[in-house]
């Protein structure tokens, strides 16, 4: 599979240069709460937006949003998320602002309890990603699906991406998956076969996860 994602990409060199620095899972836990919180925040807004004018407006939800200081967010009264629903420095989605103090709340309270949000995130078990996205879909909002995986990629976690690429890989290597693996049967062969490729490999379960998806499908420069 690496071989047919090299020769794809011009080469060895040109697809490790593709892959990106290896995950921390441990650095995670270094991560303040107000960047988990942001990063949140952007992968929820950028779902099934135009993610080039959210990283453009970016600046602007920093200001709009506090920061996003959980604590500070929380104490906020009901007018001011009312009037982020007109502030032409966001994008103006009702829904996904409410799932920032949704969130803001979430953060927190996982703080409180662990000694920071960074920190229960890197004692997360690295070979169960599906457990962590299920309890990310279940505890957080508008977290579950590929929003929770592309935070966790954002964050540095040691994340693999559930792309139609990677699934067609997949399944051409024969992993009997569906076409979209959503099902918990489905997600728990999914993480064995990349457990195990990362344990023959050494490999990160990203790297994997990459090369998976170069190894199959249209060939984007």
């Amino acid at each position: 599979i690496r071989a047919r994602a090299a020769q794809r990409k011009g080469g060895e060199a040109v697809l490790a240069s593709l892959l990106g620095p290896a995950p921390d899972n441990h650095a995670v836990a270094k991560i303040s709460d107000d960047r988990i919180l942001s990063t949140m925040a952007e992968r929820v807004f950028a779902a099934g937006f135009v993610w080039r004018v959210i990283e453009q407006k970016w600046p602007g939800f920093e200001e709009a949003f506090l920061g996003f200081q959980p604590r500070s967010l929380l104490f906020q009264p009901d007018d001011f998320w009312h009037d982020l629903a007109s502030d032409s420095r966001i994008v103006r989605n009702p829904q996904k602002i409410r799932s920032v103090r949704e969130n803001a709340a979430f953060v927190d309270r996982i703080s409180r309890e662990n000694g920071g949000f960074g920190r229960f995130l890197a004692a997360w078990p690295a070979d169960d990603q599906i457990g962590l996205m299920a309890w990310l879909g279940k505890n957080g909002s508008r977290l579950g699906g590929n929003t929770g995986q592309y935070f966790l990629r954002w964050i540095g976690w040691d994340t693999f991406i559930l792309s139609a690429d990677m699934s067609a890989a997949l399944r051409d290597a024969g992993l009997d998956i569906a076409e979209q693996p959503t099902s918990k049967k489905d997600l728990a062969k999914v993480q064995a076969q990349i457990n195990a490729w990362a344990a023959e490999s050494g490999l990160p379960r990203a790297h994997i996860s990459r090369i998976l998806a170069m190894s199959i499908g249209v060939n984007r420069t």
